[in-house]
This record gives C-alpha cells, structure tokens and sequence, in this order.
C-alpha cells in the first residue's frame, strides 16, 4: 500500500490489545451494536413442524447457521411446555427462554451452558378466573370438548381429543374446571367449522379475555391482554436486546399479537405462506409454507 493511499492522520484511533479484545466481547455480546444480530422468535405448528412433528425442511440447519452467526433462536407457541420442550430437541437448541400457552407462561433456562440435559422453570405465570367464560361458551358449545391449563402447568379436560398432548392431564367433570384460576381455556368443537367459531366469537362477545380461534373449530383463550407479543416484550427486555432487532414468525391467528408488537417497535414479522390470509395481511413479510422449508429460506437469508 503507498502513502497515498494511508488514513490521513488523525482518522484512526489504536487501541491497546486488551482493550480491543473487551471491544469485541462487547459486541458479542450486545445486539443493539452488533451489527444485525437478532431475537428470533418461532411458532410452533405450521411453522417449525409439519403435522406429524417432522421439522420443516432444512430448518435444523438453519436454525444452527443462524445461532453461529450469533442469532437467538427461541421458540413462541401456543402449546404447553410440556409439548414445546421436546421441539427444542428437534431443532437442537436450549434458548434463555421459551414463551409457552400464548403467552402466558415463560419459561427460563435455569442450569449452566455447559448441561447436558437443560432444566426450565416457569419465571413468568399469568392466570385469570375462567369460571363466566366457561358458563358462557358452554351456553352455545354444550358438546364441545374443553381444557384448561393450571399454573404449574397441569391441565385437566373433559373429554378425550386425538390430537390433544394430555401428558400431565386429568380427565375431570365441566364443573371442575374452573375451580381455581388457570393460564389458559382450550375449547374444541369437532362438528363445528372454523368460521363457526369467528362468528360465536363475535356473537357472544369475549371481552374480559384474549383470544384466538384455529384453523379448525379450535378456540384457544388467555388472561386479558395476554398474547406471544406480551410475552415476548418481557424476554426481549430481560435480554437488552433492541426490540428493532427481533424476527418473529408464525402461520396463524394467535400469532397476530406477536405480529404486531415486533412491528411497531421495528422488528420484522413473517408469514407462513399456508397461513389465513388475515395472518399475512397482518406480517409485513409472508415466506415459503413449512412445507417447502419457508422458515428455513428466511434464515438462510440473514
């Protein structure tokens, strides 16, 4: 290189070893100043996994690609920790955190890097009395199938359903299920069609609650104002990570808080392609379905 092509003098600033090394570490460590290093928060069903479990294509991968590239890989799901632990064996992650039943639980990493079998303990509950929604959707749903989720994270349900996790589950009367407070309501009407659901929804009025309704006649309820976005704002300040800095993305309606709180502060928030077409208007980006390996496509590309 020829002087004419040097710094002039006083562009550049030595810094002594050590304090270089510290530079570096501090940048590691904080994605504000790290240049792109990301949050990302994952779904479950539709997004990460097919319908038998399987992982989407190529998403092991990349989710391995994007943790070496210093990227935090979590997951955000409606499901039960019970039902959302085994996934991060599938994926082969052990995150900080994992936001479970929609929000209304968080659990928290609580053993040492160097564990083989990480241990989770529940960091963050949140319960509400479930006894007038139930009357209430019992009123219209007399034969529908119905669960609750304890805060421990027992559930108890009324009839047996196919598709249903029901490790740590007991089978109890109707009149049982709200006898102390719960952090979620599952209800699950199999004659009934999704649209069904949508117009009882907005027919009866659920207002002292939040929730979401499936793809199928699936009506899964929270505390109020309780959503994966809630959660996830509670993880992303417990992290000191800029909530500009966090991906999330998922395929369906209980998505759309998670949706919306990563995009108004920023973040970047995508669709499933097999999604409702609600769920897509409501991200900013839509990727490939969890067929074709959408969630896979969108990390390779960061």
């Amino acid at each position: 290189m020829t002087d004419s092509r040097l710094p002039a003098e006083g562009e550049i600033e030595v810094e002594a070893p050590e304090e270089a090394a510290q530079l570096v570490e501090d940048l590691a460590e904080d994605p504000r100043r790290a240049g792109g290093r990301m949050l990302i928060a994952l779904d479950i069903d539709g997004t990460v996994v097919l319908e038998d479990e399987s992982p989407s294509p190529g998403i092991v991968e990349a989710v391995a690609d994007a943790e070496r590239a210093g990227h935090r890989v979590m997951l955000a799901t409606g499901r039960s920790w019970e039902a959302t632990h085994r996934i991060h064996d599938v994926l082969e992650i052990a995150p900080d955190y994992a936001v479970c039943s929609n929000g209304a639980v968080i659990m928290k990493r609580v053993d040492g890097p160097e564990s083989g079998a990480h241990r989770y303990e529940r960091v963050h509950v949140e319960t509400f009395d479930a006894s007038e929604v139930l009357t209430l959707l019992r009123e219209h749903l007399p034969d529908a199938h119905y669960l609750v989720e304890l805060p421990d994270g027992r559930r108890e349900y009324t009839a047996f359903m196919d598709d249903w996790n029901l490790d740590l589950a007991d089978k109890v009367a109707f009149e049982e299920l709200a006898r102390q407070p719960v952090t979620r309501v599952v209800v699950v009407s199999p004659e009934h069609a999704e649209q069904d659901f949508i117009e009882l929804v907005e027919r009866v009025g659920l207002n002292q609650v939040s929730y979401a309704v499936g793809w199928t006649a699936w009506l899964d309820i929270a505390p109020k104002g309780v959503d994966k976005g809630s959660a996830l704002q509670l993880v992303q300040q417990w992290l000191d990570i800029d909530p500009a800095h966090v991906l999330v993305m998922g395929d369906g309606r209980n998505d759309l808080g998670m949706f919306a709180w990563a995009r108004e502060h920023g973040g970047r928030a995508i669709a499933m392609g097999q999604g409702p077409q609600e769920v897509r208007d409501a991200a900013g980006e839509v990727t490939a379905s969890v067929t074709e390996g959408g969630v896979a496509a969108v990390l390779r590309g960061l």
